[in-house]
């Protein structure tokens, strides 16, 4: 099976496993006439982060693409379309360490979130899927319940039989909006827990109430190409990263209570492959084919954010991004992951560069480390985190930030 799998567009996609190009990966030429936040050097300019890898989780069988933290553990989907669950906690780790799959499909797993008691996956295969936790020891190793498939039976059978629930998904083609026509590449949940959003290849954005799973409302030709990322932010406003190399930011219509735009971003010059904020959502950050990672700010103006600076470094695609306190950590193409912090002024430090997976890091996800106790009150921060790549491996690495 090919190890290279496309990202930005979802036209070549024919099977399940999504084998395709390779164009995510391929190098693209920087944004020069963007400023650079980091030093004009390819080191960590704080040594004294001591990054190193904890453990090196083995178990799956195809491409890590997909990586979710939550209580106590790690989820890891994979383009074979198995999850699987492991503790979170590095120090249990053994060669008997107790992971398992959780649910297999046919189809491979692009994007996954928990919200509450549910396991919400995306797949290639159009769908996304819902499964019960259950992480009970007692009753042994067993496979989640599946609790739903989205859209339901009963979303789909109410839109059937009225012509104005059909939109043009291509030529010739028409299909019911609930239903997403191509790969489901991202899922946020709201911070409550009530709404989840789908951004899929077929340019779409979803709304999917989360107490019945009824699609809510649909954004049609969201993007003029394939969607590839969804962030939520706490005071409402959505962002959505495309093969179309923009990112759209989108609000709730006090009129109709239906998202319109906001604002469109256009400083990248390849695909947007990933999309992060921070945790006051002031800051946002998109990762691209360019290499390049933009830095958004908010200005208050009519653009909504305005471009602060590009943190460089990467020598290929930047595929992943996951933000944890005041760290940003970035995923790329050239196998490695690039450990970042806000500096004093507008300035960023690339504090580690993770290296050891063999192939692409195409999935992220971060903590703090539970383990970690601080000597003194200004004493470091450790962090854990969690790297999944198409080598089939998902690496933890311990990063220690010292204080400001």
């Amino acid at each position: 099976m090919s190890m290279f799998t496309q990202w930005s567009s979802p036209s070549d996609e024919v099977q399940d496993s999504d084998e395709s190009n390779s164009s995510s990966l391929i190098s693209q030429p920087s944004l020069p006439t963007i400023p650079s936040l980091t030093p004009p050097f390819d080191l960590p300019t704080i040594p004294a982060a001591h990054p190193h890898c904890l453990a090196t989780l083995k178990g799956h069988s195809s491409s890590i693409f997909s990586l979710a933290l939550a209580g106590k553990h790690l989820y890891s989907g994979v383009s074979d379309g198995q999850i699987r669950v492991w503790d979170r906690n590095p120090s249990s780790y053994t060669q008997t360490s107790d992971n398992y799959a959780v649910s297999e499909s046919r189809s491979a797993v692009k994007s996954i979130v928990v919200s509450g008691q549910n396991l919400f996956t995306a797949h290639s295969d159009h769908k996304i899927r819902v499964w019960k936790i259950d992480n009970n020891s007692g009753q042994g190793r067993r496979y989640y319940a599946a609790v739903a498939v989205l859209p339901t039976v009963s979303d789909r059978c109410m839109s059937l039989f009225s012509a104005k629930n059909y939109v043009k998904v291509r030529r010739h083609k028409h299909c019911t909006w609930v239903n997403h026509v191509d790969a489901v590449a991202a899922l946020a949940a709201t911070a409550d827990g009530t709404l989840l959003y789908s951004a899929s290849w077929d340019r779409s954005i979803k709304i999917w109430r989360t107490s019945d799973f009824k699609c809510v409302e649909s954004v049609q030709n969201a993007h003029d190409d394939a969607i590839n990322a969804v962030v939520l932010s706490g005071d409402g406003h959505v962002y959505t990263g495309s093969a179309d190399r923009r990112i759209k930011v989108w609000r709730i219509d006090g009129i109709d209570q239906k998202h319109s735009l906001v604002s469109t971003l256009e400083k990248h010059k390849s695909a947007v492959n990933a999309l992060a904020l921070s945790g006051d959502g002031a800051v946002l950050y998109s990762g691209a084919c360019d290499r390049s990672i933009i830095v958004w700010e908010r200005d208050g103006g009519a653009a909504h954010m305005a471009v602060a600076g590009a943190l460089r470094g990467h020598t290929k695609a930047i595929l992943c991004l996951a933000v944890v306190g005041e760290v940003l950590c970035s995923g790329s193409a050239d196998k490695t992951v690039r450990v970042w912090r806000r500096g004093s002024g507008n300035g960023y430090s690339c504090l580690a560069v993770l290296e050891g997976h063999r192939n692409p890091v195409k999935c992220l996800t971060a903590g703090l480390d539970s383990n970690h106790v601080k000597a003194e009150v200004d004493s470091d921060d450790s962090y854990l985190i969690y790297s999944g790549s198409l080598d089939f491996e998902i690496k933890v690495w311990k990063v220690r930030v010292p204080c400001r």
